[in-house]
């Protein structure tokens, strides 16, 4: 019973893994060439390489460094590469989507009056 449990574990885990990989690769597709230049990070293509490697490890597992391998570079690309596309590219850095510094999340702050 133990065991089951352990591999239903493991299963969620891998299922995990690939569902991160194909997220990052998603958003690494979307995100424009010349992010990637603007925000000093390596070439699109290298990123789409590397996740799409990343994926296919995942889809078939052969050796689990690969596989862990292929989560710190899908967790590297999420936490490092993504936000500095989105800051470069304009996007919603923060949740704030343009407006002045005294924007609320429900608008303009006018001090209470």
């Amino acid at each position: 019973m133990l065991l089951a449990g352990f591999g239903s574990f493991i299963q969620l885990l891998y299922l995990g893994m690939l569902v991160l990989a194909v997220v990052a690769f998603v958003f690494a597709a979307t995100a424009r060439e010349d992010a990637y230049r603007a925000a000093d990070k390596k070439k699109k293509s290298f990123w789409l390489i590397i996740l799409g490697v990343s994926i296919a490890v995942n889809l078939y597992p052969i050796f689990l460094f690969l596989q862990l391998a292929g989560v710190v570079a899908s967790i590297v690309f999420m936490v490092d590469v993504r936000p500095a596309l989105k800051e470069v590219s304009g996007g919603s850095g923060g949740g704030r989507r343009g407006g002045s510094s005294s924007d609320g999340p429900y608008g303009p702050y006018n001090g209470g009056r």
